[in-house]
């Protein structure tokens, strides 16, 4: 979810890629596809709107009832048109909207990062139990780090938008990190592209170390938080004796 920030997909962004969707250009209704196409953006972006107001509420429920919100911020994106098809010719994927929405997960993308390990999953694990959304899928790269050191944890969720002709459920990923996580992949994604997608050994060892490094963080600031609220429920009941 590292591309650049984009909420519409104008008819230039089309013409732009047009290059693009030659090879799917066999079906009598293609006119029509990139038409709904085109309408797409609108659609994830509500989609992201309404996941953007349930986390916030969250935020805000867990800072009057806990005193904070262990969730720093919130960003969100729509996958730019180019991305949406390659991602599909990577995938081996005809063109068509059905295609789209069922193998594309992350057209709408929201990352999420909070202040700790342990809050990654207190959301998690609070997301999963409401109504009023649909958790798909779970890739945890917090506990099972990919090979370059990277850590994340991925959710494929599924939101509710009520239409005119009926509920229809959008798909979105949600990215979760901590800060340390956060820096590390802003750092990696810089890199990678300044490199072409083609890292120097000695450049991949050192992002990996780094890794190792930002995980040595994460763990360590989690002992001292442990550490301050317990010295801290110590003072409240020695105050209270």
């Amino acid at each position: 979810m590292e591309e650049e920030d984009s909420t519409d997909m104008t008819l230039k962004q089309l013409q732009v890629h047009v290059k693009d969707l030659k090879q799917w250009q066999t079906d009598e209704d293609f006119v029509q596809q990139i038409n709904e196409f085109k309408a797409l953006p609108a659609l994830y972006r509500h989609a992201l709107n309404e996941l953007e107001n349930k986390i916030d509420v969250i935020k805000t429920e867990w800072a009057i009832r806990d005193g904070f919100s262990p969730i720093e911020h919130v960003k969100c994106r729509i996958k730019e048109p180019k991305s949406i098809l390659q991602k599909m010719q990577r995938k081996g994927h005809k063109f068509s909207l059905e295609n789209m929405e069922q193998h594309i997960h992350d057209i709408a993308g929201m990352r999420i990062v909070c202040a700790f390990v342990k809050d990654i999953y207190r959301l998690v694990d609070h997301l999963s139990s409401r109504e009023d959304m649909r958790v798909l899928e779970i890739k945890d790269y917090i506990a099972h780090p990919k090979q370059n050191g990277y850590q994340s944890l991925h959710v494929i969720v599924a939101v509710p938008l009520v239409l005119l002709d009926g509920t229809r459920w959008v798909k979105a990923e949600i990215q979760l990190r901590t800060l340390a996580m956060d820096f590390w992949a802003s750092m990696e994604h810089i890199l990678y592209y300044k490199f072409d997608k083609q890292l120097p050994a000695h450049v991949a060892a050192e992002l990996k170390d780094a890794a190792r490094a930002a995980d040595e963080l994460d763990q360590k600031m989690l002992r001292l938080r442990r550490e301050i609220l317990e010295l801290s429920e110590g003072d409240t009941a020695g105050s209270g004796a």
